[in-house]
């Protein structure tokens, strides 16, 4: 044994090992530093290439890689901790960085030797283990209770699955096999437990590697599995909803739960399952999107132009999901591609020597992509708040900077099939760009002046929301709009006028009006948009924070400004609007023909014919309500 490492000969859990085996562990060990924000073990490494270390001091974090590009710290790490293990034992199929939150130092283990002691030494292996376990209750407490932040609400679809789309072929053991021969195959199959089976479809119990320890401890390793399995397991329907599972793993972290159809065992779901979603087509390209080194393979991915991305939509439509959870999940999956242009943009700014940004800045998007009510047929509505630098010496450069850099993004983002706003609203432009002040001011001269030319782009930005950057410049403002507006009647009454501006098109009769001889509906500038704007205004008016016109909906049936019967019919109309828009894009792009939110009315069938005229009259009557309110009170 060296020198250097006498210490830890007596350090908690080394202590447990035998002379020879620190000694064998110890021989191929090395001491490693880290600096600030260094990574001990990243995401892309290969399995191969991880080792385990002990912390010796110092303070690092561990990060979990969601599948929606965001990164959450699951915990930090102490000295004493050990650190790699977690990502060995899952095969890799759990996604974590380790990162030093301040200098550290570590006892490095060659991994081969580690896995050997923990083998060996039951002691040690328990120890390790209950480790692990208390690490995957912080990870099942991340997905039950996790942020409620915008740009995580498309894992909802977690929540609408059932247990059959997750589950992975059980691994069976016969109940008098030895324990001997079920440590075996827990280690060659890379499961956490076993299910104890005479027949490989009813279950009578499982064998895990806590009940295998006990029979170790006990020198019972030649008795039967049936001695030392756990019979009463629990196990969940493969037609009942994942929450039910997540639910009992928060309060009771085990290995695997078995999955049966009527009594027979399909399937199980095991802690990674809940982690690695293998069979999604949505998580398959999101997590390309965020591997991404370039703009070719981002354009590639883009709604427009991936078919697998098409099929996707359509199956969503198949399956019955509501038109505007589909949207939020579209503009879930632009925000990625979105946050990748501007990281993208970004990093050339510094390979072309314009260096980092000098001042931190917020991207925002606006209009339907802030509202999260995106289809195929759009285009780029965005801006960029950039912290207070008037007082710095070097004001040009930092215009030029953000000037040249914003330019890129909107560039970039044209590229991948977002084409340039034709009425300007873009970060390039001057306008949409600015520090917090300037926009502080620019909205009090806005609400002060407007005039009904501007109240289009106003309408826009109300509905902004930050997706790259300094999120919390996009807060401050958010708060400083929304408290503005709400004491503005003359806007409320410049918003009203827009809004009735654009009759929907749906006579006393029920007869719906097409434009032009091809008889077409703009189902977005008709329909759409003429509920959005409806609910707008009255989430102005009292103050709702929501952008979202669903989440708006919901703040407003709580603070019983709308009845339930209305958010209801409200929420239908939007659906059906939104699946035609969907379905019609989803024709354009596969008969080639150029993207709108034109729908023929000629070419609709007789029930799709009733189901939009029902629309058509939900939102014909919001916008009624508005018009007897702005006519009786002269104010919302």
């Amino acid at each position: 044994m060296t020198d250097q490492f006498e210490l830890f000969r007596n350090q908690y859990p080394f202590d447990l090992l035998s002379e020879d085996e620190y000694n064998e562990l110890i021989s191929n060990a090395s001491e490693k530093n880290y600096s600030t924000n260094e990574f001990i073990i990243h995401e892309d490494q290969k399995d191969d290439s991880i080792d385990i270390h002990f912390l010796v001091s110092g303070l690092a974090k561990n990060i979990m890689h969601r599948s929606n590009g965001k990164q959450l710290s699951v915990r930090f790490y102490y000295p004493g901790d050990l650190i790699g293990l977690m990502i060995l034992l899952t095969s890799g199929e759990m996604r974590f960085s380790v990162q030093a939150l301040e200098p550290i130092s570590t006892l490095r283990f060659e991994r081969e030797s580690f896995m050997k002691i923990l083998a060996k030494n039951s002691q040690f292996s328990k120890v390790v283990m209950d480790g692990i376990s208390h690490l995957m209750k912080s990870l099942y407490d991340e997905i039950k209770y996790k942020s409620s932040t915008t740009d995580e609400q498309d894992d909802r679809e977690l929540y609408k699955k059932r247990a059959d789309a997750y589950m992975e072929t059980p691994r069976f053991i016969h109940p008098d096999d030895p324990i001997e021969k079920a440590a075996r195959l827990l280690q060659k199959q890379k499961v956490e437990a076993l299910i104890v089976s005479e027949d490989r479809k009813t279950m009578l119990g499982m064998i895990n590697y806590g009940d295998l320890l006990r029979a170790y401890f006990e020198n019972d390793h030649n008795n039967p599995v049936k001695a030392y399995m756990s019979e009463e397991a629990y196990s969940i329907s493969d037609q009942e909803f994942i929450y039910d599972a997540l639910s009992y793993l928060k309060h009771h972290p085990t290995e695997i739960i078995p999955v049966l159809h009527r009594d027979k065992i399909v399937g199980i779901l095991r802690q990674s399952s809940f982690f690695t979603i293998k069979n999604s087509v949505y998580f398959d390209l999101t997590y390309r999107i965020s591997n991404a080194a370039s703009i070719e393979e981002i354009q590639q991915l883009s709604p427009v132009y991936n078919r697998r991305f098409h099929q996707f939509v359509e199956s969503l439509i198949h399956e019955g999901m509501f038109a505007y959870d589909i949207a939020e999940l579209m503009t879930n999956y632009n925000d990625r591609i979105h946050k990748q242009v501007v990281q993208i943009a970004e990093d050339e700014m510094i390979q072309e020597g314009h260096g980092a940004p000098p001042v931190n800045y917020c991207f925002l998007v606006m209009g339907s992509e802030g509202r999260k009510e995106q289809a195929f047929s759009t285009d780029q509505d965005n801006g960029m708040i950039l912290s207070n630098y008037d007082h710095s010496k070097n004001k040009k450069q930092i215009d030029d900077y953000f000037l040249l850099f914003s330019q890129k993004i909107n560039a970039m983002l044209d590229e991948c099939g977002y084409p340039y706003c034709k009425g300007g609203i873009m970060a390039k432009e001057d306008k949409w760009r600015k520090q917090t002040a300037e926009w502080e001011r620019s909205v009090n001269q806005w609400i002060e002046k407007m005039d009904a030319e501007e109240i289009r782009d106003f309408t826009i930005f109300m509905d902004f929301r930050p997706i790259f950057g300094d999120y919390s410049l996009a807060y401050e403002l958010k708060k400083f709009v929304t408290a503005r507006v709400k004491r503005s009647l003359s806007l409320h009454q410049l918003l009203m006028k827009d809004t009735l501006r654009f009759r929907v098109p749906v006579q006393p009769f029920g007869r719906i009006s097409g434009a032009g001889k091809k008889r077409t509906l703009n189902i977005k500038k008709s329909a759409i948009m003429q509920i959005v704007n409806a609910i707008r205004i009255y989430s102005m008016k009292y103050g709702v924070e929501d952008i979202n016109t669903i989440n708006r909906l919901k703040s407003l049936e709580e603070q019983e400004r709308f009845h339930p019967r209305d958010v209801e019919n409200a929420k239908l109309a939007l659906h059906r609007l939104m699946l035609f828009r969907l379905k019609e894009n989803l024709r354009q792009l596969e008969q080639g023909e150029p993207l709108s939110n034109d729908l023929k009315l000629t070419q609709i069938k007789k029930d799709e014919r009733r189901s939009l005229r029902e629309a058509l009259i939900i939102a014909k009557r919001l916008q009624q309500v508005l018009e007897l309110s702005y006519n009786r009170n002269r104010v919302v």
